[in-house]
Protein backbone atom coordinates (compact mmCIF):
# COMPACT_ATOMS: atom_id res chain seq x y z
CA UNK A 1 0.00 0.00 0.00
CA UNK A 2 1.09 3.50 -1.09
CA UNK A 3 0.50 6.90 -0.50
CA UNK A 4 2.64 9.40 -2.77
CA UNK A 5 1.77 12.90 -2.88
CA UNK A 6 3.44 14.75 -5.97
CA UNK A 7 4.19 18.38 -6.20
CA UNK A 8 6.18 18.32 -9.92
CA UNK A 9 7.88 20.86 -10.90
CA UNK A 10 5.98 21.50 -13.68
CA UNK A 11 2.93 23.15 -11.63
CA UNK A 12 2.44 26.12 -9.12
CA UNK A 13 4.05 24.48 -5.35
CA UNK A 14 1.51 25.40 -2.61
CA UNK A 15 1.88 25.17 0.82
CA UNK A 16 -1.80 24.59 1.71
CA UNK A 17 -2.42 21.85 -0.87
CA UNK A 18 -1.03 19.20 -3.36
CA UNK A 19 -1.30 18.94 -6.74
CA UNK A 20 -1.68 15.38 -7.35
CA UNK A 21 -1.86 11.78 -4.82
CA UNK A 22 -1.99 8.41 -6.20
CA UNK A 23 -2.98 5.40 -4.05
CA UNK A 24 -1.88 2.47 -4.92
CA UNK A 25 -2.18 -1.28 -2.91
CA UNK A 26 -4.53 -2.57 -0.57
CA UNK A 27 -6.22 0.01 1.76
CA UNK A 28 -9.81 1.54 2.34
CA UNK A 29 -10.93 4.59 0.55
CA UNK A 30 -13.10 6.61 2.89
CA UNK A 31 -15.67 8.82 1.07
CA UNK A 32 -17.02 11.83 3.14
CA UNK A 33 -20.14 13.15 2.07
CA UNK A 34 -20.51 17.15 2.11
CA UNK A 35 -20.50 18.39 5.69
CA UNK A 36 -21.93 21.55 6.45
CA UNK A 37 -22.19 22.92 9.90
CA UNK A 38 -24.69 21.32 11.92
CA UNK A 39 -23.90 19.78 15.63
CA UNK A 40 -24.95 16.50 16.44
CA UNK A 41 -28.36 17.74 17.48
CA UNK A 42 -29.19 19.26 13.97
CA UNK A 43 -28.63 22.54 14.90
CA UNK A 44 -26.93 24.77 12.65
CA UNK A 45 -23.56 26.49 14.54
CA UNK A 46 -22.34 29.72 13.35
CA UNK A 47 -24.82 31.63 11.47
CA UNK A 48 -23.40 34.42 9.20
CA UNK A 49 -19.94 33.21 10.34
CA UNK A 50 -17.53 31.30 7.79
CA UNK A 51 -14.94 30.90 10.37
CA UNK A 52 -17.17 29.35 13.14
CA UNK A 53 -19.30 27.96 10.12
CA UNK A 54 -15.51 26.22 9.26
CA UNK A 55 -14.89 24.65 12.29
CA UNK A 56 -18.09 22.97 12.66
CA UNK A 57 -17.82 21.22 9.20
CA UNK A 58 -14.40 20.41 10.18
CA UNK A 59 -15.04 18.94 13.02
CA UNK A 60 -18.01 17.05 11.47
CA UNK A 61 -15.10 15.49 9.13
CA UNK A 62 -12.79 14.60 12.10
CA UNK A 63 -15.84 12.45 13.10
CA UNK A 64 -16.25 10.69 10.63
CA UNK A 65 -13.00 10.24 9.90
CA UNK A 66 -12.99 8.82 13.93
CA UNK A 67 -15.93 6.25 12.79
CA UNK A 68 -13.92 4.55 9.82
CA UNK A 69 -10.27 4.50 11.98
CA UNK A 70 -8.48 7.78 10.41
CA UNK A 71 -7.55 11.11 10.82
CA UNK A 72 -7.09 14.43 9.12
CA UNK A 73 -3.37 12.66 7.76
CA UNK A 74 -5.49 9.78 5.84
CA UNK A 75 -7.51 13.04 3.81
CA UNK A 76 -5.97 12.96 0.17
CA UNK A 77 -9.31 14.83 -1.59
CA UNK A 78 -11.39 17.75 -0.27
CA UNK A 79 -13.87 19.78 -2.50
CA UNK A 80 -14.86 22.88 -0.80
CA UNK A 81 -17.79 24.40 -1.92
CA UNK A 82 -18.57 28.43 -0.52
CA UNK A 83 -21.30 30.26 -1.12
CA UNK A 84 -20.74 33.54 -3.25
CA UNK A 85 -19.42 37.09 -0.94
CA UNK A 86 -17.60 35.08 2.06
CA UNK A 87 -14.24 35.58 2.68
CA UNK A 88 -12.35 32.28 1.95
CA UNK A 89 -9.12 33.39 3.73
CA UNK A 90 -11.20 33.46 7.03
CA UNK A 91 -12.13 29.37 6.52
CA UNK A 92 -9.19 28.77 5.44
CA UNK A 93 -7.49 30.21 8.49
CA UNK A 94 -9.90 28.19 10.66
CA UNK A 95 -9.73 24.77 8.98
CA UNK A 96 -5.50 25.10 9.37
CA UNK A 97 -5.42 23.69 12.88
CA UNK A 98 -7.03 20.60 11.29
CA UNK A 99 -4.18 19.79 9.30
CA UNK A 100 -1.28 21.05 11.19
CA UNK A 101 0.73 17.52 11.57
CA UNK A 102 0.13 16.91 8.20
CA UNK A 103 3.42 16.34 6.64
CA UNK A 104 1.59 16.13 2.92
CA UNK A 105 -1.65 18.47 2.18
CA UNK A 106 -4.41 17.10 0.28
CA UNK A 107 -5.85 17.63 -3.20
CA UNK A 108 -8.09 20.35 -2.97
CA UNK A 109 -10.60 22.14 -4.90
CA UNK A 110 -12.93 25.02 -3.84
CA UNK A 111 -15.21 26.83 -5.65
CA UNK A 112 -17.68 29.37 -4.78
CA UNK A 113 -21.68 28.93 -5.53
CA UNK A 114 -24.65 30.82 -5.53
CA UNK A 115 -26.13 28.66 -2.92
CA UNK A 116 -26.13 25.57 -0.42
CA UNK A 117 -29.06 23.30 0.10
CA UNK A 118 -30.12 25.58 3.39
CA UNK A 119 -29.55 29.28 3.09
CA UNK A 120 -27.73 29.31 6.41
CA UNK A 121 -25.52 27.65 5.33
CA UNK A 122 -22.19 29.51 4.15
CA UNK A 123 -19.58 25.88 2.94
CA UNK A 124 -19.65 22.82 2.21
CA UNK A 125 -16.73 20.40 2.44
CA UNK A 126 -16.73 16.77 0.53
CA UNK A 127 -13.56 14.74 1.60
CA UNK A 128 -11.69 11.31 0.39
CA UNK A 129 -9.40 9.40 2.60
CA UNK A 130 -6.97 6.31 2.43
CA UNK A 131 -5.60 4.15 4.86
CA UNK A 132 -3.59 0.85 4.91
Amino acid sequence: MAIQFLNPDTLMKSPAFSQVVTTSGNGKTIYIGGQNSVSPKGEIIGKGDIAAQTEQVMLNIENALKAAGATFRDIIKMNIYITQGQDIRKGFEASQRFFKDNENQPVITALFVAGMGNPDYLLEVEAVAFIA
